[in-house]
């Protein structure tokens, strides 16, 4: 497997000053996924978003990992809201036309 399109772990503690288990806990509750390359621990460079967004909620609003797990699933559901939201207007536009 490529380390191209990953993330060492390592790197993410020493940048976002969080410890090793936090990322470990977001996995244990399935909000990312860890692979273990050459016995080294790395996440996906595509969900690097997501995890800035979980470390924000973390710091600013001071929260576990089951808050995280909330906050984030609510915020995913919003996206999802509003992106099928845009598809219901464009369609009634089309109708309306």
């Amino acid at each position: 497997m490529s380390k191209e399109n990953f993330i060492p772990l390592h790197k993410l503690c020493e940048l976002y000053q969080v410890e090793m288990s936090f990322f470990s806990n977001l996995s244990e509750v399935g909000l990312i996924q860890i692979t273990t390359i050459e016995q080294s621990l790395y996440v996906d460079q595509d969900k690097i978003n997501d995890i800035e967004k979980m470390i924000r909620i973390y710091h600013d609003l001071n929260l576990n990992i089951e808050g995280i797990d909330i906050v984030f699933n609510l915020l995913q559901k919003i996206t999802d809201l509003e992106n099928e939201l845009i598809t219901i207007k464009n369609r009634l536009r089309f109708y309306e036309n």
